[in-house]
């Protein structure tokens, strides 16, 4: 009998990932795309790959500190993966260079140029050493490096340059420096619309008033990489936001994990970088290109050249949502299923700032994990505080690079009177959910919204993501104990109709899978998350492969499952879809269940199903449930958006055939601005006719 725990079988979380950046890479490449929009997806790939560095490359290094040599079902060891993520990143370094180099140059016939100071007019020079004198020498920080003055601390992300310098009053003394460029300075220089000036290069300019008594010999662009994954052992402090505070601050002092420097940088200059930092050899990253991809939004983000950008879509209020009626009233008549950002999320905000402001509502209580600045929701929820409704808002403090943002919500939630809960020990809360009560007819009644991602509107303008609304007494008695369970000292939660991590959701997925399993060739499932890591999901989706069950998965990001090996997942074809959009739903179809579809905050990872409180809803609303399974097979047949991964891990970009061209983000706009144009019937049966439109389910 096959070992399904064979190492073989599995690919490895980080080389995935990398997989993953990859074919945000392979848009940036795209030619068919307007040019901003490619700079855009150049940008997100470095931002990306920070991510990656700060947090998977400095856990790796840790593990291998500890000694740890297993951490996955591949079983490579921590050093295997360190070594195999250098080679392959140092390896896709010329192609980001080549399309970085390809992409600006492009830009230049479009009125877009980046320059260097010395390639500009003498007026313009004028302009940049004036905007150097008022703008940068204030707040530039020059260091001197020597006996007397210690290198100094570099923060994670910091960038600047390091300098060579020689006495001008003894040519035999020679010294270096850095030149610290703090965050509060643009990237660039913009002197015109679409004229910009790397900071470095004007900065270099002034290098020797920055050090009076000295001549510039050299000088090289560094920025630098922090551990920054906060490890908070919860139980050193009752006070849990204290913990967090310092948690923050030491975040910006984690050990080093990179460093990248510029075209200048000799051997002499990263041994003397390096003699302080101590950062392995491999580690370095030299470019002959910008530092800090990251910092191309400034340009993506010109809005004189929005025309170089995917054509913007506005979202819509589709039929029951584009009348006037009160959201409550029309909840109780029916569910409704939105998938933004084609159906806007406006709604989901009108129906916390209804709530907060309605003298028939009682209570609102709600999960936090990512609500952004300036947030509508967070406002409506400390109106309602202030006014006398009952809130509870669970704020998640770790939520990852969010965590000063929600610190300072839930000081100002707690501020108004609201009753805020900062997480439950052990666990991250993901899951996403609303629960509002309000006096009807002398009785309490109930209101629910269940999603699959944040509340937060500007997100929701990019991300893909589904929003569940209903009344129903099952589900909203059920959000009822969840939310009890958050704020008592519980450990047993169990939900009835929904179903919660860490104790429900996998025993519930890994029952679905054996469900179609049992059917055999009659099975079928579609599953749509961001990454499926966990081991034991991935053998269930083999033994069902096995079966005969007809398999697809949507997983946007990392996937350890390898498909299409002989008798072992033959039936399992897995894509992924890169676009306009950013895939975030996790959405699932189980042929031969009851309820057939769900939706959940969890992806199939262990963190998402072992370490944090996550919900799983299915959708029983006939109308609902056939507008999620619609938009799945019209994914699964994209064939201009789609990659299609091979066992051996790579991917492959799906051709359109001759038959049919389906772009499913395009198809959806459409779809969604014709029923936004037609007769708008509020009727459930006028939209089940709509859904049939998307693509066909045979």
């Amino acid at each position: 009998m096959l070992n399904l725990k064979n190492p073989n079988l599995y690919l490895n979380r980080e080389l995935s990932w990398l997989q993953f950046n990859t074919r945000v890479l392979k848009q940036a490449q795209d030619e068919s795309l307007p040019l901003l929009e490619r700079l855009k997806f150049l940008a997100i790939y470095g931002t990306n790959l920070d991510e990656f560095y700060m947090i998977r490359v400095a856990g790796l290094k840790k593990l291998f500190a500890a000694g740890i040599i297993v951490s996955g079902a591949d079983k490579l060891t921590p050093l295997e993966q360190l070594r195999e993520i250098r080679t392959y990143l140092h390896q896709e370094q010329q192609v980001v260079e080549f399309c970085r180099s390809e992409i600006l140059k492009k830009l230049t016939t479009e009125g877009i140029f980046v320059k260097t100071y010395d390639e500009v007019n003498q007026a313009d020079k004028n302009y940049l050493n004036r905007y150097f004198s008022e703008n940068v020498y204030p707040v530039i920080i020059p260091i001197a490096i020597d006996a007397t003055h210690p290198f100094p601390h570099l923060n994670n992300l910091s960038f600047g340059l390091i300098v060579k310098l020689r006495d001008s009053d003894n040519e035999n003394i020679e010294r270096f420096g850095l030149i610290r460029v703090p965050r509060v300075l643009s990237r660039f220089v913009e002197l015109s619309s679409g004229v910009y000036i790397p900071v470095e290069s004007l900065v270099a300019r002034h290098v020797e008033e920055l050090f009076p008594g000295y001549t510039l010999l050299k000088y090289a662009v560094f920025r630098v990489t922090r551990n920054a994954d906060i490890a908070i052992e919860e139980e050193e402090a009752d006070d849990f936001m204290e913990i967090l505070e310092e948690g923050l601050k030491l975040r910006r002092k984690g050990e080093m994990v990179r460093l990248e420097v510029g075209t200048n940088a000799d051997d002499e200059i990263i041994n003397f970088f390096n003699r302080h930092t101590n950062v392995y050899k491999d580690d370095i990253y030299k470019f002959n290109t910008l530092l800090n991809l990251a910092s191309l939004w400034q340009i993506v983000g010109n809005k004189d050249f929005a025309h170089l950008l995917a054509p913007p879509f506005k979202p819509k209020n589709l039929p029951p949502l584009d009348n006037t009626e009160d959201i409550f009233t029309t909840l109780e008549k029916q569910d409704i299923l939105m998938y933004h950002p084609y159906e806007s999320f406006e709604p989901v905000v009108k129906f916390i700032q209804s709530a907060s402001k309605d003298p028939d509502v009682v209570s609102i209580k709600m999960t936090l994990y990512r609500s952004g600045t300036n947030s509508p929701i967070v406002q409506a929820l400390i109106n309602a505080s202030e006014s006398g409704k009952q809130v509870t808002v669970m704020v998640e403090l770790k939520a990852r690079f969010d965590e000063e943002n929600n610190l300072i919500w839930a000081k100002a939630l707690e501020k108004s009177g609201a009753h805020v809960i900062y997480g439950i020990r052990g666990f991250k809360v993901h899951a996403k959910a609303t629960l509002i009560t309000r006096r009807k007819n002398g009785k309490l009644k109930q209101y629910a919204h269940l999603a699959t991602g944040n509340y937060n509107p500007a997100t929701a303008k990019i991300y893909t993501d589904m929003s569940y609304m209903t009344s129903k007494d099952e589900i909203t008695n059920d959000l009822t104990r969840f939310f009890h369970f958050l704020t008592g000292f519980s450990k047993k939660g169990k939900l009835n109709e929904l179903y919660m991590a860490p104790s429900q959701i996998k025993p519930k997925i890994l029952s679905l899978i054996h469900n179609e399993t049992r059917q055999g060739e009659n099975g079928e499932i579609i599953a749509k998350v961001n990454s499926l890591v966990d081991d034991d999901i991935i053998r269930a989706l083999y033994k069902a492969s096995q079966a005969g069950v007809k398999i697809s998965l949507i997983v946007r990001g990392i996937c350890c499952l390898k498909p299409g090996l002989e008798d072992v997942s033959d039936n399992i074809r897995v894509i992924s879809i890169l676009g306009k959009y950013l895939e975030h739903p996790r959405s699932f179809y189980f042929k031969n269940d009851a309820s057939q579809v769900y939706i959940s905050s969890a992806d199939w990872m262990p963190r998402n199903l072992v370490r944090r409180i996550e919900l799983l809803t299915a959708i029983k609303d006939k109308v609902s449930k056939e507008k999620i399974i619609q938009i799945l097979k019209l994914q699964c047949n994209d064939n201009v958006l789609s990659h299609e991964l091979k066992s051996d891990g790579s991917y492959f970009k799906v051709k359109d055939d001759d038959t049919k061209t389906i772009n499913n983000h395009k198809h959806l706009e459409d779809y969604v601005n014709r029923v936004a144009k037609s007769s708008k019937k509020e009727s459930a049966s006028h939209t089940a006719e709509i859904i049939d439109s998307i693509y066909p389910l045979n």
